[in-house]
C-alpha cells in the first residue's frame, strides 16, 4: 500500500481515490492486455463481456497460462463468493455475471462460497440468525443471474463444513499465524475464527482437484481488493500438490455518493443501490447521485461534463449500457455537454427499474432449487 496513504485498498477497506495502475504495480499483478482479451474472445466464440471490453477488469495473475492449458484440452473451474452481512447491491453482482459469461461460453463448473461464518466473526453486531438468513437471501440473488444448476456448486460454510473441513485441516497446517497476521493486520484481540477462516476460504480453490484426484486449475474473478486473500492461497498451493489459482481483478465500482467503492459499509445507505430497494428509493438515490456535471446548465453545455468521476456514468459502464454503441452514446453525450445529468439519470432509471423487475422474477424461480446446489459431504479421502 502507498506509504503516504493517498488511498487505502485492503480486503476490509477501500478509501480514497484509487490509482489502479499504481495499485497493480504495488500488488505485483499483470495487466489484462489486448492480446489476452483477443484470446478470450476467440476461445469464447463471440463478443467479450462488457466488464472486459470497458476496462473494469484490468489485471490478472496467470490468466495466460490458464488459457494455454485450456487450449491444450485442460479444463478449469470458476470460484467466487460472498460474505452475507446484508442485502446485495448492484456492484456485488458484477463478478458473478462475468462468471456466468465464462460458464455459458466455455461450459465451466462454478463454485460459490457463502461465508456466513466469517461475517459472524468479523461483524460483532451480526447474530448467527442474521448471517444464516442473509446467506440464503444473497444466494438467491447470485443464482438469479442465470447459473446452470447442473454446473453450479455452493459451499455455504456452516452448512457445508463436513465437506470443507477435511481439506481445511491440511490447508491450515501450511499457514503460519505470522503470515496471516502480516497479510490481514490482525490485532491481539482478533478472534480465532477470523484467523482460521483463511484456511476455509482457500479450500474451494483446491476442492475439485481433491475430489477428483487430478489437478484442475481455478479462475477467480474478484475485486482487486481481494487479491491479498489469494496471494496466500497461491503461496501454499504447490506445497499441497494443487495448481495455483489464477485471478482476474476488477476495479471497484464507485459509490453513488462519490466514494471509492459502492459498499454496504459506506457512510450512508444512499451510497449503494441495494437489490431490495423499492422503486421510489432507487429513484431518490439515483436522482441524488454524485455526477461529473458542471455548476450550471450553460456551463455544462459549453464545457461538457466529466464522465470518469461520475457515479451515474460508472453504472452505465458496468451494467446498464447494453451495447457498446449505447455506452459510446452516453459517454460522448456527457463529455460534449449534449446530454445533461437529469436526462442521463432519467434514461438510467428506466433501465434500472426494468433490471430489478427481471431480477426479482428470476430470484423467485431459483428459490425452488437453490438449496440443492449446496455441497454437504466430503469426497472420499484420497
Amino acid at each position: 500500500m502507498p506509504n503516504n496513504e493517498e488511498f487505502v485498498v485492503t480486503p476490509y477497506e477501500v478509501r480514497g481515490r484509487v490509482d489502479y495502475d499504481r495499485l497493480r504495480e504495488l500488488f505485483g499483478t499483470q495487466p489484462l492486455t489486448e492480446e489476452l482479451l483477443a484470446r478470450l474472445k476467440r476461445l469464447a466464440g463471440g463478443e467479450l463481456h462488457p466488464l472486459l471490453t470497458r476496462g473494469i477488469y484490468y489485471s490478472h495473475r496467470d490468466l495466460a497460462s490458464l488459457l494455454d492449458g485450456f487450449e491444450a484440452g485442460r479444463r478449469f473451474f470458476l470460484y467466487s463468493g460472498r460474505g452475507p452481512s446484508g442485502p446485495l447491491h448492484t456492484s456485488h453482482l458484477s463478478q458473478f455475471e462475468l462468471c456466468l459469461w465464462f460458464q455459458k461460453r466455455l461450459g465451466l463448473p462454478m463454485y460459490i462460497q457463502i461465508t456466513d461464518d466469517e461475517k459472524f466473526w468479523a461483524r460483532s453486531g451480526l447474530s448467527r440468525e442474521e448471517t444464516l438468513r442473509w446467506g440464503l437471501e444473497n444466494l438467491y440473488d447470485i443464482l438469479a443471474v442465470g447459473f446452470d444448476p447442473k454446473l453450479t456448486h455452493v459451499f455455504f460454510d456452516s452448512k457445508s463444513i463436513a465437506s470443507l473441513y477435511p481439506l481445511a485441516i491440511r490447508v491450515a497446517r501450511k499457514i503460519p499465524y505470522s503470515t496471516v497476521k502480516a497479510v490481514f493486520g490482525f490485532e491481539p484481540a482478533t478472534n480465532i475464527g477470523l484467523v482460521f477462516y483463511t484456511a476455509l476460504q482457500t479450500v474451494p480453490c483446491f476442492w475439485p482437484s481433491w475430489a477428483e484426484g487430478t489437478s484442475i486449475p481455478c479462475l477467480i474473478p474478484c475485486g482487486i481488493d481481494q487479491d491479498p486473500h489469494f496471494r496466500l492461497t497461491r503461496d501454499i498451493a504447490e506445497g499441497l500438490g494443487y495448481p495455483k489459482p489464477a485471478l482476474l481483478h476488477s476495479r471497484m465500482i464507485p459509490g453513488l455518493l462519490g466514494e471509492a467503492a459502492m459498499s454496504t459499509t459506506g457512510s450512508s445507505a444512499d451510497n449503494a443501490l441495494f437489490l431490495n430497494d423499492p422503486p421510489k428509493v432507487v429513484e431518490r438515490k439515483v436522482r441524488n447521485a454524485f455526477t461529473g456535471g458542471r455548476a450550471t446548465v450553460e456551463e455544462q453545455r459549453r464545457l461538457g461534463a466529466v464522465p470518469e468521476i461520475c457515479s451515474v456514468w460508472a453504472l452505465w459502464r458496468s451494467r446498464f449500457a447494453e451495447t457498446e454503441e449505447k455506452f459510446a452514446e452516453i459517454t460522448e453525450g456527457c463529455r460534449s455537454g449534449a446530454l445533461l445529468c437529469g436526462e442521463c439519470k432519467g434514461q438510467l432509471l428506466e433501465r434500472i427499474h426494468a433490471f430489478y423487475k427481471e431480477h426479482d422474477a428470476a430470484r423467485t424461480r431459483v428459490k425452488e432449487w437453490a438449496e440443492t446446489t449446496i455441497v454437504t459431504a466430503a469426497p472420499k479421502e484420497l
